[in-house]
Formats: C-alpha cells, sequence, structure tokens
C-alpha cells in the first residue's frame, strides 16, 4: 500500500458537510438541533437570528446552519423533516408532498421524513438518510 493511499484512507475518516435547515417559526428546529447534541429540550425559547450547531455522526462532522445562498446550494439534497406528527392534524407525506410541489423538483434529490422532535423519534432515520444520498455523490474516494 503506498503513501498516497494511506493518504486517501485518512482523509476519508475526516469527512464534513455543511447542513441548511429552515423551517417555520415554532417548527421544532432548535429541538432538532439539541436533541441531535443531546442537550435539554425542557427549556428552549424561539430562537434569535441562528444557531450554529457542529454535530458528528457515522464519522461524519457537519455544521448546521441558517446561513448559504441559492448558487451554494446547487444539487443540494434536501430532507424534509415533517415534525410534530404526534400532535392531531399533522399532515400526511404525500400532503406534505403536494403542498410543496415536490415532485416538481428534478435538480435536487429529496426525502420527507415523518419525526417528533420532542421524543427523537425517526430523526436518525433522517439524518442518515441525508448522510448516505450526499455522500453516494461527493465521499468518492478510493
Amino acid at each position: 500500500m503506498g503513501l498516497l493511499t494511506i493518504l486517501k484512507k485518512m482523509k476519508q475518516k475526516e469527512k464534513e458537510m455543511r447542513i441548511l435547515m429552515l423551517g417555520l417559526d415554532n417548527a421544532g428546529k432548535t429541538t432538532i438541533l439539541k436533541k441531535f447534541n443531546g442537550e435539554d429540550i425542557s427549556t428552549i425559547e424561539p430562537t434569535l437570528g441562528f444557531n450554529i450547531k457542529t454535530l458528528e455522526h457515522r464519522d461524519i462532522i457537519s455544521d448546521l446552519d441558517v446561513s448559504g445562498t441559492e448558487q451554494r446550494l446547487a444539487g443540494a439534497t434536501l430532507l424534509v423533516f415533517a415534525n410534530k406528527q404526534d400532535l392531531p392534524g399533522a399532515l400526511s407525506g404525500e400532503e406534505i408532498r403536494d403542498a410543496l410541489d415536490l415532485e416538481s423538483i428534478k435538480m435536487h434529490h429529496w426525502n420527507i421524513q415523518w419525526c417528533s422532535a420532542v421524543t427523537g423519534e425517526k430523526l436518525l432515520e433522517g439524518v442518515d438518510w441525508l448522510i448516505s444520498d450526499i455522500a453516494s455523490r461527493i465521499f468518492t474516494m478510493d
């Protein structure tokens, strides 16, 4: 095994990606961030400005933030967390897909993941899909 192969394998262990999380007020964005980092969610207040959190999952380090431009998002993967599914009146995945007209998105991979940020149910499944989709396109080093 040559030096270049060793360096490539070491670099694979240092994978990083940026994830932009957007949502309506009171949608659960801060709760999701805190849940991922194992922080207390019992005293969450409305976020003024933005949060930047770093998390590590599946050997990938991600900075979650609310910044970015349209150009930087070209070809981005879209994960819709359908949060608060434990509450009456929550929209189904099909209703969300239709309301957001996701079928018309051709330049991005997208997925809807129902979840509950308070219980943490299905959050990891969503992030696993997101990481797998991104990694399959950009982390192709051998």
